[in-house]
C-alpha cells in the first residue's frame, strides 16, 4: 500500500534572494514561499531529505496539506518546485494557502482498474494507451478526491474513453481550458506478428505484375518486325 504525506513541517525564514538561498541549499534546506488568501507571503525553510522523499509519494502532490510552522499550523497545497538540472535536488517550493469556503483548482491522479478484464486486453490482445494521468478539477476544499478511479473493464478495441465519460464526485468539476472533450484513454488494436507481415509482404509482391509487363504491352520482337 502506497504511503500517503498530509504533514509539512518548515520554519520560517527572514533573507531572501540568490546567495541566501545557496546557502541555505548548502545546510540541506530548501527555501520555500506560502502564499495566497488575501495574507501575507511567508518565507519558509524546510528539510531537503523529507522534502524530496515528499515529492516521491502521490499524496504530496493532489491532497490538501496541513503546514507546521512553528506553532502555527496551515492548510496549503503544493503549487509549484524546481530541481536542480541534473542533481537530485530540490532548489524551491511553493505551497498556496487553502480557503475552506473557495473552489480550488488542482490536479488529480488518475487511478485505472479493470485493464486486465476488458474485451480489448482480453479477447483481442490489444494495449492500452494512457493518454491522461491526471485531470485538473476544480471543487471546494472538501470536496477533494485524492484520485478519479476509472474502470476499463467494458473498454473495447479501438474505443477510447473521453472526460465526459467518467465519473466525479459530487461537487467536483473537470477543468477542459476550451477543449471540447479530451480523450483520457484508447484501446490500440496490436500490430500484426512479424511472421504475419512477412506473408502480407509476399502476398503483394505475388499479386503484383512484373515491373513493364501487362496485358497491353506489345513484343519487342514483333514491334522490330512491324517496322520493317
Amino acid at each position: 500500500m502506497q504511503r500517503s504525506v498530509t504533514e509539512v513541517i518548515a520554519e520560517s525564514r527572514e533573507l531572501s534572494g540568490s546567495s541566501a538561498s545557496k546557502k541555505l541549499r548548502r545546510s540541506g534546506k530548501v527555501p520555500g514561499i506560502v502564499y495566497g488568501s488575501d495574507e501575507k507571503p511567508i518565507l519558509i525553510q524546510l528539510d531537503h531529505n523529507q522534502i524530496s522523499l515528499a515529492l516521491d509519494v502521490e499524496s504530496f502532490h493532489s491532497s490538501i496539506l496541513e503546514l507546521k510552522i512553528g506553532k502555527s499550523k496551515e492548510k496549503v497545497l503544493l503549487r509549484d518546485y524546481q530541481m536542480h538540472p541534473f542533481k537530485r535536488q530540490v532548489n524551491h517550493i511553493d505551497f498556496q494557502r487553502v480557503d475552506e469556503k473557495k473552489r480550488i483548482h488542482t490536479n488529480v491522479p488518475l487511478h485505472f482498474i479493470g485493464e486486465e478484464n476488458s474485451p480489448a486486453v482480453k479477447m483481442a490482445g490489444g494495449l492500452i494507451s494512457h493518454i491522461l494521468n491526471d485531470v485538473e478539477i476544480t471543487c471546494l476544499p472538501k470536496d477533494l478526491p485524492s484520485f478519479i478511479e476509472i474502470d476499463l473493464s467494458d473498454l473495447e478495441i479501438g474505443n477510447s474513453l473521453h472526460i465526459s465519460q467518467l465519473s466525479f464526485p459530487d461537487g467536483v468539476v473537470p477543468v477542459l481550458h476550451g477543449q471540447d472533450d479530451p480523450v483520457v484513454v484508447s484501446a490500440i488494436k496490436p500490430k500484426g506478428t512479424a511472421a504475419e507481415d512477412d506473408q502480407e509482404s509476399d502476398i503483394e509482391k505475388t499479386d503484383s505484375a512484373p515491373e513493364g509487363v501487362d496485358g497491353n504491352t506489345t513484343d519487342s520482337g514483333e514491334s522490330d518486325t512491324n517496322s520493317g
